[in-house]
C-alpha cells in the first residue's frame, strides 16, 4: 500500500531564486570536471601523462559506468527522501577528494578503481537530486528554460574552466609545447587538477549553506519509496521512451570526447591547439543551452528534442564522410558546430520533457533512477567501443567508424523522440 498522499505539481511549485539555479549550475558541472571535462579537453595530454592508449582510457570510463548504472537506480529514491542540496554538497566533496589521487598519476589499475569511485560519488549522491532540483526551479511553465539554462550554464562553467585549465597548463609547460618533456607535461597538468579540486570543494560549501529553494523541503520529499510507487512509475510510457532517447543521445555526447583528439590526429593540431578545439566545443554547449532555454518554452519542447537528434544524424554523416582533412579547416569547424548543436540541445531537453510526459514531481528521483539505469549505459560501452575503432583502425578510418556509430544511435533516438512528440504534444494539444 502507498505510504504517501502526493500533492499535485501545481500545489508544490514555487519558483526559487536565481542564485539557487546558479549554484545548481556550478555544482552540475563541477562534479564532472575531474572524471570527464579534463579528459575531454586535454585528451592527448591525458593519454600521454598517464601512459594510456585509447582502449585503456575507455575502460576507465567503462568501470565508471559499471558503478554508475546501479548507482542511478539506487540513488534515485534517495533524492525523493533527502534534501537535494545536502546530497549534492556531499557528492562534490567526495569527488574532490578523489582528485588528490588523480594528481599523483596512479597506475592503470588504481586509475580504474578511482573511476569506479567517481561513478559512485557523481551519481549515487548527485544525479537525481540535480534533476529534481531543476524541476523545482522550473515550476509549472518554465521546464524548458530550467533545463536549458542548467545545461547551458554547465557548459559555460566547463568552458570557463577549460580556459583556466588551458591557461594553467600552457603557463607551466612553456611555449615550446611540442618539445616539452613528459615530466614537464605531468607537472603542468597536476596544477590543473589541483585547481579543479579547490574549485569543486568551494562550490560544495556554497551549495550546502546557500542553495535553498524557498519551498518547504518536506513538500518535495516522501517518507519512503515502496514497490507500489516504483510500479506506478514503470507504467508511464514516457519513462520507457526516455530510456531509449537518452541512451541514444548520450552516445552522441560521449563521442564528443574524441573531437579534440580528432583535431590532433587528423587535423594535425598540437596539444594546446587541440585542447583549444575542445574548449571551443565547451563554448558551444552554453550557447546552445541558453538559446534552448530562452525559446523552447514558447514552442513544442518535444518537437525540439526530435529536431536535435536529426542534427546529430547530419553531424555524424558529415564527420564519417571522409571529406574533413587538414586542408578543410572551415568544413571541420562547421562539423564541430553541427555536432555541438545536436548533442547539447538534446541534453538540454531530454529531462525537460518529463512534465509533458506526466511524470509526477514528487517521484522525479525514482523516475530518473529508472530512466538512467538504461539511458546512461553508454558510460559502460561507448568508451571501449570508440577506443577499439581508433586503436584498430588508425587515422581517418577509425574516426569514420566512430561517427557512423553516432549516426546509427541518433537515428534510433530520433524515432523514439518522434513517438514521444506524437503521444504527449500533438498539434492540437493546448500548452500545459
Amino acid at each position: 500500500m502507498s505510504t504517501y498522499t502526493p500533492k499535485t505539481d501545481d500545489e508544490i511549485m514555487k519558483k526559487p531564486s536565481w542564485y539557487y539555479l546558479l549554484l545548481l549550475i556550478l555544482a552540475g558541472e563541477a562534479v564532472f570536471i575531474l572524471p570527464f571535462v579534463l579528459p575531454r579537453i586535454f585528451r592527448p595530454t591525458v593519454l600521454a601523462v598517464f601512459d594510456l592508449d585509447n582502449v585503456q582510457l575507455g575502460l576507465c570510463f567503462s568501470i565508471y559506468g559499471l558503478v554508475a548504472v546501479p548507482s542511478y537506480l539506487m540513488g534515485g529514491p534517495l533524492a525523493d527522501k533527502f534534501p537535494p542540496r545536502k546530497l549534492i554538497a556531499i557528492a562534490l566533496w567526495m569527488t574532490a577528494l578523489g582528485g588528490l589521487l588523480f594528481a599523483i598519476y596512479p597506475d592503470v589499475i588504481t586509475l580504474q578503481v578511482l573511476y569506479g569511485y567517481w561513478g559512485f560519488t557523481t551519481i549515487f549522491l548527485f544525479w537525481a537530486p540535480m534533476i529534481k532540483a531543476t524541476r523545482v526551479w522550473g515550476g509549472n511553465n518554465s521546464q524548458g528554460r530550467a533545463f536549458g539554462f542548467l545545461d547551458g550554464g554547465r557548459g559555460l562553467t566547463g568552458f570557463l574552466f577549460g580556459l583556466l585549465g588551458v591557461f594553467i597548463f600552457s603557463l607551466f609547460v612553456g611555449e615550446q609545447v611540442q618539445e616539452s618533456s613528459l615530466l614537464e607535461s605531468q607537472e603542468a597538468f597536476a596544477y590543473v587538477i589541483y585547481a579543479a579540486v579547490a574549485i569543486i570543494s568551494l562550490i560544495g560549501i556554497l551549495v550546502w549553506f546557500f542553495m535553498k529553494s524557498g519551498v518547504d523541503e518536506k513538500e518535495i520529499l516522501i517518507e519512503r519509496i515502496s514497490v507500489t510507487e516504483v510500479k506506478e512509475v514503470l507504467k508511464l510510457p514516457a519513462v520507457w521512451l526516455l530510456m531509449v532517447i537518452i541512451l541514444c543521445a548520450y552516445v552522441g555526447y560521449k563521442i564528443t570526447d574524441v573531437v579534440s583528439q580528432f583535431a590532433n590526429e587528423v587535423m594535425l593540431y598540437d596539444q594546446v591547439k587541440a585542447a583549444q578545439v575542445g574548449t571551443f566545443l565547451q563554448f558551444l554547449r552554453p550557447t546552445t543551452g541558453l538559446l534552448v532555454g530562452f525559446v523552447v518554452d514558447r514552442f513544442k519542447i518535444t518537437f525540439w528534442l526530435f529536431l536535435s537528434l536529426i542534427l546529430c544524424i547530419a553531424a555524424g554523416v558529415l564527420f564519417s564522410s571522409g571529406l574533413i582533412v587538414p586542408s578543410t579547416t572551415l568544413l571541420f569547424f562547421m562539423a564541430v558546430v553541427l555536432i555541438a548543436l545536436g548533442v547539447y540541445a538534446a541534453r538540454a531537453l531530454y529531462f525537460g520533457v518529463m512534465k509533458k510526459g506526466k511524470i509526477p514531481l514528487v517521484l522525479t528521483g525514482t523516475a530518473v533512477g529508472l530512466i538512467s539505469l538504461v539511458g546512461y549505459t553508454p558510460d559502460i560501452f561507448a568508451g571501449p567501443a570508440y577506443g577499439y575503432f581508433l586503436d584498430t583502425y588508425p587515422g581517418v578510418q577509425g574516426y569514420q567508424y566512430v561517427f557512423w556509430m553516432l549516426t546509427g544511435f541518433s537515428a534510433v533516438g530520433a524515432l523514439a523522440a518522434f513517438v514521444y512528440y506524437r503521444l504527449f504534444e500533438s498539434p492540437n494539444k493546448r500548452k500545459e
